[in-house]
This record gives C-alpha cells, structure tokens and sequence, in this order.
C-alpha cells in the first residue's frame, strides 16, 4: 500500500491572483470554489484524483515567516527551458534569490507571492488528457 500527492495546499492573501498565474503556468483550470474562499484548479478534464496534483489556494491573512518549508519544481512541456523562462517572466513570475551560485541548471523564481519555485532544465511530456 502506498500514498500518492492529491493536492497541494497554498495559503495566500489573494486566492483569485495566485489561482490564475498558476492555471496559466500549469495549463490548469479551476475546478471549484469552496464557502471560505479557497479555490482548486487542476489539469483540465481530470480534475481531483488524477495523474497530477490539483492545487487549492487557500485565502490567509496570517503573515508568512520567512521561507517555505516546500517549494514547487516545475519543467517544460513544450519549450525549451530559456523559451519558458520568458513565459514564466511574462506572467508575473519574478526571479528569486535563495543563495544560487549561478552556475546550477534552473531558475529559481517567485510567484506573485513571493512563493518560491524552480523551472528545471529537462523538458517532460505533457500528461495526455483522459480519453472518453
């Protein structure tokens, strides 16, 4: 018996924000909207449960203290890794400072949180959407 990742959780002051760079990064839709605010976005035409990981972007007003425990790697689907690091750029990714020397083989970025995230040099295929 084994776990798998179903979702990851990000606490943020500004749900809709976040939910959509993210949709836009990942290629991601939204899949629902809770009472509180949170809003889950996942691959589209799987939604929870899937190969992939859904995201929920959960509304705080708690300050975060210093870096995240985790953060997210993310790698080119169709695009070399300078190609997507514009596009990242161009949504309102911004680069991010954790100590790199500058000779490693990824960006390290931040989203408009501030939420730290790499983009990794190998590129991967795109998960296939489901067949009906």
């Amino acid at each position: 018996m084994a776990c798998r990742i179903s979702e990851l959780v990000i606490d943020t002051a500004a749900p809709d924000r976040l939910a959509a760079f993210w949709s836009e990064v990942l290629g991601y839709v939204e899949l629902g909207r809770e009472a509180d605010g949170s809003i889950e976005i996942g691959p589209p035409g799987v939604g929870f449960g899937g190969p992939q990981p859904t995201l929920v972007l959960s509304p705080s007003s708690a300050p975060r203290a210093g870096k995240l425990p985790l953060h997210i790697d993310v790698n080119a689907t169709d695009r070399d890794q300078e190609a997507e690091l514009e596009r990242l750029l161009a949504l309102g990714a911004r680069p991010a400072d954790v100590g790199q020397t500058g000779a490693e083989s990824w960006f390290v970025l931040a989203d408009p949180d501030g939420n730290e995230f790499c983009l990794l040099r190998s590129r991967l295929q795109r998960v296939p959407p489901p067949a009906h």
